[in-house]
Formats: C-alpha cells, structure tokens, sequence
C-alpha cells in the first residue's frame, strides 16, 4: 500500500493539489498498489485550494479524516471506503478491541463539526500566516512565511539560540505551549481557540524568549 498524507504536517501544512495526488495515484494503480490517503487534515486543504473534498480524494482507494484537529470535535475519525473495505475495517476494528457502544453521542458533535467547523478553518490559515510572518521577523528563528498554506506553522531555531527542546521549555514557562519534530524544529498550529489577539501575544512573547536565549 503506498499512503499520502494531505495536509502534509512535516512540511508546515502543505497541500496536495488534485493534480498532484492522481499523478502519485496513476503511477500506484498502474503496479497493482492501492492507495490509502491520511487526510486528517484534509478540509483544511480543501480551503485553502477552494476545492471540494470530493476532488481531492478522487483518485484514491481509501482515506481517513479526523473530526477532530481543525475541526474541533472532541473525539473521532471517520474511515472512508467501499462498502466491502468498510465492512471488513469493522470486523478488524472489532477484533482488536475498538469497537463502542453509545456512540451517538460522539458521532452527533462529528456532524456538528461537519456543519459548522469547516467553513471557519480559513480564519486558521490567516491566523497561521499572521503568525508566519511575525516569526519570520525575528532575528534568531528561520521560516519562509511564504510557504504557510494552512494551520501548521514549522520554522527553525538558529544555533545563536540553542536547541529546539531549551527553547521549547522557555516558551512554556512564557506560558506559550509549542512542540517539535526536529532538534532545531519547532511547531505552532493554529486551531479554533487562538485568536487573532492570542497570535499577536504569541508573537510578543516569543520575541523576548529568544531575547533572552540570546543574551544568555
């Protein structure tokens, strides 16, 4: 099986166009490979192409999508496929223990996510290139904010700086929670609680961390 992933996390939310997933898809299903799509964040793509969902998926065989992430929901993810993959997905869901009972209750906020959520991710998007750019303007951290299509947000911290994990718990303690992929990468997603008010914060504090760093 050859799985792609849209958006592409590690790369700062990147998209995959139509176009792109079918050329990939061609080239799989001309060997005999099905093709299975992890598009947890795939309406944030959706967005940001201005593309239906239903284009981007086209060409592959299977594909999973979180309601929650972007979408804000407490809890799920729904696995899409023919009605025959489906059934004998639940028979192995089933088998390894991950089956549940009284799932309305979570399936109901799936569809309020559904109807409701979508619409509003391209305020992420312009909260995440808002924040691109701040960052890209401090002297000690390294981004194209160019390249920011969606919510996720990587950039690198310079060695003048020191490692992604001191600088990931400075940020903590200037209460500005940030993860990282890489040992001088750093990660910020944009989600339905940050604000435009809680970027322009973000960026303050994060500014005098690196400050800080610096002179130490």
């Amino acid at each position: 099986m050859l799985c792609l992933e849209n958006t592409q996390n590690r790369c700062s939310g990147a998209v995959m166009t139509p176009e792109e997933t079918k050329a990939v898809c061609d080239v799989a299903h001309d060997a005999g490979v099905p093709v299975h799509l992890d598009g947890a964040r795939i309406f944030n793509a959706s967005v940001s192409l201005e593309v239906p969902v239903i284009e981007l998926t086209r060409d592959v065989d299977t594909m999973s999508f979180c309601l929650s992430k972007a979408l804000s929901c407490p809890v799920g993810s729904v696995l899409v496929g023919t009605k025959e993959f489906i059934t004998e997905a639940a028979r192995w869901r089933k088998m390894v223990g991950g089956g549940m009972r009284q799932a309305g209750i979570l399936a109901a906020a799936g569809l309020v996510a559904l109807d409701t959520m979508v619409d509003r991710l391209a305020e992420d998007h312009q909260n995440a290139r808002r924040l691109a750019q701040g960052l890209a303007n401090i002297d000690g951290l390294t981004l194209d904010a160019d390249s920011i299509q969606t919510n996720i947000v990587i950039f690198a911290v310079e060695a003048e700086v020191g490692t992604a994990p001191n600088f990931i718990k400075a940020m903590g303690e200037a209460g500005v929670q940030v993860s990282y992929p890489g040992e001088r990468s750093v990660r910020m997603v944009t989600h339905r609680h940050i604000s435009s008010e809680d970027v322009e914060e973000t960026l303050s504090r994060t500014s005098s961390v690196v400050r800080e760093l610096r002179a130490a």
